[in-house]
């Protein structure tokens, strides 16, 4: 998946974003490598989906910068992915959703549905691909977005808290598929506020507090030793969670 020309390391700039007359990210500087997973980690509120947001590209930066590795931005657009907490689905078939993603991305004809039965197959919802997307459950719609991403085989994906809305056990099925994705050698970046998905999917933190990146560290380091005030107490759960 990843190459040696590929869009890692992401490096954001003094990045800043406003909006409705406040600032929302304030500044933040970080740099994401290729390799082990990393989890944007804060309470509701924080700036974690306006953060993913700036880094996929669907929003521009107020001032500061982004670099993907200096690749032109085509090329970033073919090598990432991002799954949101409610995804769209097209008023059509589980699978074709996914034939539709495959050709938007110019994949040949001859190969989507090949590719297309593949990526359902890896996430477990192979049976329900004539079903309608969107008379799934939440959890299968999930998986679906999964699925649609997993077709593409991005080098990046990011997931936007993709378990908020689910139950136990469809969450359980939801990380089962994201360490599928990272096994396979996509660069997982994935935002949440749960500490336990956090310890059980990511191997470094990006804490962000008040839209300000409080601290960058490994998964243990942040749990066992928070550098910041605000870390600490977000690990005791004493920060507002809503």
């Amino acid at each position: 998946m990843a190459s040696a020309h590929g869009i890692l390391p992401l490096k954001l700039n003094d990045l800043r974003f406003d909006a409705g007359g406040r600032t929302i990210i304030h500044g933040i500087s970080a740099q994401i490598t290729a390799g082990p997973a990393t989890i944007i980690l804060g309470a509701n509120g924080a700036g974690k989906s306006v953060l993913m947001r700036l880094m996929h590209g669907l929003l521009r930066p107020t001032s500061g910068s982004i670099d993907w590795h200096g690749q032109a931005e085509p090329r970033v657009r073919r090598g990432q992915s991002m799954v949101f907490q409610r995804p769209v689905m097209l008023r059509r078939s589980a699978l074709d959703n996914i034939l539709y993603a495959l050709k938007l991305a110019r994949v040949p004809a001859a190969e989507r549905k090949g590719i297309a039965m593949e990526a359902l197959r890896e996430v477990g919802i192979a049976d329900i691909a004539h079903r309608s997307a969107r008379v799934l459950s939440g959890g299968e719609q999930q998986r679906l977005a999964l699925a649609r991403a997993w077709a593409l085989h991005p080098e990046v994906l990011f997931l936007d808290e993709p378990t908020a809305n689910l139950d136990p056990g469809a969450t359980r099925e939801i990380e089962n598929v994201i360490k599928a994705f990272d096994a396979s050698g996509t660069k997982i970046v994935m935002s949440t506020h749960n500490l336990g998905q956090a310890r059980r999917l990511g191997d470094e933190v990006l804490f962000i507090h008040q839209g300000r990146l409080a601290e960058q560290t490994p998964i243990e380091t942040f749990f066992r030793q928070p550098a910041s005030a605000e870390a600490a107490a977000f690990v005791k759960g004493e920060l507002p969670w809503v």
